[in-house]
């Protein structure tokens, strides 16, 4: 199963949107449309790379949006780039999330209790290959960070690419921390930082910073995959989010919709166009000491 994607207006402009089609050629939504499993027998799952690694444009599915195409996050109009907090440059690993999936914003978490943020699952993909926005990868999962987001939980999937050099060394979080010293602790530091140049206080975690291992990831995981089949079947109220969908049985989804209605969607969009500059101050450089 390979994907394809589709780009619509200008990069680095509030138009910018990128579509999914599946390998039929047919558009789909990486949020409910890509199957949670590349291999369900070895708990390979497909990620969406939103951001790559090292680059600063914060992108996400837009779950409001029809088909769900992946957009750059907008705040009080303008758009959003992450802060180069010292001695992080822009992300440290290929990011994005892993479809079919939902943290219920109605769930109350057993293990951190707070409620879930209302989007997928998000992935930290920690291999060797900067990959690029929109790919669909195959990866194994290693563990996860709880982080506590103004209030709400979440989730920090650490994984890699099953296609990695490393992915056959790597096959739980111990193996993170014994074959990549620091990386645990700086994904904390990011995590924790990333959003006090923006005026806001630092991110708080559950079990006290602890990544958690494979098993326990593979958990929430599967939670957060039941919740988004309670979403998608309307079984839970989906409120702003959009749950357009084109393979997804019709006798599972409501919201399954036509390939006319899907093509509609993309032709609404602004036409394909020119990259817009990124802002120089976006490589910036920000200090301030721990607390």
């Amino acid at each position: 199963m390979s994907f394809t994607v589709e780009e619509r207006g200008n990069l680095n402009s509030l138009s910018y949107r990128l579509f999914f089609k599946n390998d039929k050629g047919k558009y789909v939504s990486p949020f409910h449309d890509i199957p949670i499993y590349a291999d369900e027998s070895q708990n390979i799952f497909h990620m969406v790379v939103e951001v790559p690694r090292w680059t600063n444009a914060k992108m996400e599915i837009a779950t409001k949006d029809p088909l769900n195409p992946v957009k750059q996050d907008v705040k009080k109009g303008k758009l959003r780039f992450v802060a180069n907090v010292f001695p992080h440059k822009g992300y440290i690993w290929n990011y994005g999330a892993i479809p079919q999936t939902w943290e219920d914003p109605s769930h109350k978490d057993g293990d951190t209790g707070y409620c879930g943020d209302n989007d997928p699952i998000d992935v930290c993909e920690i291999g060797s290959k900067v990959c690029s926005r929109g790919d669909v990868i195959k990866v194994k999962v290693l563990g996860v960070l709880a982080m506590i987001d103004e209030g709400e939980t979440d989730w920090k999937v650490i994984a890699i690419n099953v296609e990695d050099p490393e992915a056959n060394d790597l096959n739980n979080i111990s193996d993170v921390q014994r074959l990549k010293p620091g990386y645990l602790e700086s994904t904390v530091d990011w995590f924790r930082r990333y959003k006090v140049p923006d005026g806001k206080p630092e991110n708080q975690f559950a079990f006290n910073c602890e990544f958690k291992d494979k098993d326990f990831a593979i958990k929430v995981i599967k939670n957060t995959h039941n919740f988004w089949k309670d979403l998608i079947s309307q079984k839970s109220e989906a409120g702003e989010l959009n749950c357009k969908n084109t393979c997804v049985s019709a006798s599972d989804s409501p919201y399954h919709c036509s390939v006319e209605e899907a093509k509609a969607v993309v032709s609404e969009t602004s036409p394909p166009g020119n990259e817009e500059p990124i802002p120089s101050s976006v490589d910036k450089w920000f200090y301030y000491e721990r607390k």
